[in-house]
């Protein structure tokens, strides 16, 4: 299993960087080899499921993920979106935060607990350092996207 925690800030208003960070099938657009759907389509709420569909067949899986938390920014308060992975393959849970940051900008936390399903523990060093690196791709262009 592995944690790990990013965070980025965003010439954003903390609506827009929200709005970005969760508008989830802009997800497969930045991960590579990912399509997302989303069930309700909108708006998302507690309950909402997030499939993303990672591989090439037939080395393809789903990730569902369910929307557990949903509190968009306030002028007082840090927006949080939890989504916990109910798949066979990825297990765990991702939060977004997002909060005002310096200068104006947005700041974005996003932690997440990742375990692959048959990978080792010996693995989990290299697993770390692949979700850091594709995870803080994708917020990053997430970030800079309209």
């Amino acid at each position: 299993m592995v944690n790990f925690l990013l965070e980025r800030t965003a010439p954003l208003p903390l609506d827009e960087a929200w709005r970005r960070l969760t508008q989830w099938r802009r997800h497969g657009d930045v991960v590579p080899l990912t399509r997302v759907r989303v069930v309700p389509p909108a708006p998302t709420q507690v309950g909402t499921l997030v499939v993303a569909r990672s591989g090439v067949w037939p080395l393809a899986f789903d990730d569902p993920m369910e929307v557990t938390v949903w509190r968009p920014p306030t002028d007082t308060a840090a927006g949080l979106c939890r989504l916990e992975k109910r798949g066979r393959v990825v297990t765990g849970w991702a939060e977004i935060e997002v909060g005002p940051g310096p200068g104006g900008r947005s700041r974005v936390v996003w932690r997440e607990e990742l375990a692959v399903a048959f990978l080792p523990r010996f693995a989990d060093p290299l697993l770390g350092a692949a979700a850091r690196s594709m995870f803080g791709r994708a917020a990053n262009r997430l970030l800079r996207m309209e």
